[in-house]
């Protein structure tokens, strides 16, 4: 019998990668929707679309109406104070449980939070993070309802936004070092993601997990750039040191900025100390030992798909990276 999977934030970069695996993997999967549609590339008899938001308890119904499991990928990553993120990355996760739990066979809840939520103190969405954690449990926690929550590390791959013009600029030659000396970080690619959140589906194995691309110390800034060097065929690039003071400057900045032009910013003060922040690396063996998951895709592995359009120029030495 095919499974009902219901995704929220399916229209997002992960979301998308997410909606087109479990399709692949015969799921069943009925997408929440908000504000933007799935790629034209996902198109399959087994997909149903809902379009509502976190808010609209009606729009939850349908999406969990007779699903055999819900993954909560939706999220804010972008605002100025807990009031920006805490209305989506906790309000929201707690109607979505409670409405789930409400069902007459409640669906299997997966979590995707943030490694940032293991550092709460640090800003206002990892607070928010984490709060959205303690909500789901809170909820969960002697209800019947099985739950799991999956903590991945920076996500990069096919759609990224965040960190591509990163990886684009060392490929150019030039690697900002943003983090404090010594600071080391995992990442994950988002098909490797992706497999993670279905083997979490078919195991049933419950409890809050940590992810990475199968590099046990994770990557330092040199590390990042290095293998950038070698993917796009160039030589050593600048190494340019970004002082944590300039950083905390233009964070200052951007925020006023956005409080005059009322944008939701990025680059914030709790940004930034998310950046400095000298360990970001996870460790996946609880995981995998629960799940059978192993990554499948290194850093060296997956960057030439984002980068293929980065070559050596003869003329010049330099990577031409549009």
């Amino acid at each position: 019998m095919t499974r009902t999977v219901a995704v929220t934030g399916a229209s997002g970069f992960v979301g998308q990668a997410l909606v087109a695996h479990l399709l692949n993997s015969g799921w069943r999967v009925r997408a929440l929707i908000h504000r933007q549609g799935l790629a034209a590339s996902i198109t399959d008899d087994a997909l149903e679309t809902v379009n509502g938001g976190l808010d609209d308890d009606a729009a939850l119904e349908r999406l969990l109406s007779d699903a055999d499991a819900v993954v909560h990928v939706a999220g804010r990553v972008r605002g100025r104070t807990e009031q920006d993120f805490l209305p989506v990355n906790a309000t929201g996760v707690e109607r979505l449980a409670r409405i789930a739990l409400a069902q007459p066979r409640p669906p299997r809840f997966i979590l995707i939070s943030s490694l940032a939520a293991r550092e709460p103190r640090l800003s206002p969405y990892a607070a928010s993070k984490r709060e959205g954690e303690a909500r789901l449990s809170s909820v969960a926690d002697g209800s019947g309802m099985s739950y799991a929550i999956l903590r991945p590390p920076a996500v990069y791959g096919p759609g990224d936004r965040e960190l591509l013009p990163l990886f684009t600029t060392m490929a150019r030659g030039v690697t900002p070092l943003l983090g404090s000396a010594g600071a080391r970080a995992s990442l994950l690619h988002v098909d490797d993601l992706a497999t993670a959140v279905a083997h979490l589906l078919d195991s049933g194995a419950e409890g809050t997990y940590e992810i990475h691309d199968g590099r046990s110390n994770g990557y330092s800034w040199d590390d990042i750039a290095s293998i950038v060097e070698k993917v796009t065929g160039r030589g050593r690039g600048w190494r340019l040191p970004v002082p944590g003071v300039l950083l905390r400057g233009l964070a200052a900045a951007n925020l006023l900025g956005s409080r005059i032009f009322g944008y939701h910013p990025m680059l914030t003060p709790g940004k930034v100390n998310e950046l400095r922040h000298p360990d970001w690396v996870c460790d996946n063996t609880a995981f995998s030992r629960a799940t059978d998951w192993h990554p499948a895709i290194s850093l060296r592995d997956g960057l030439p798909q984002l980068l293929k359009r980065a070559r050596p120029r003869a003329d010049e030495g330099i990577s031409n990276v549009e």
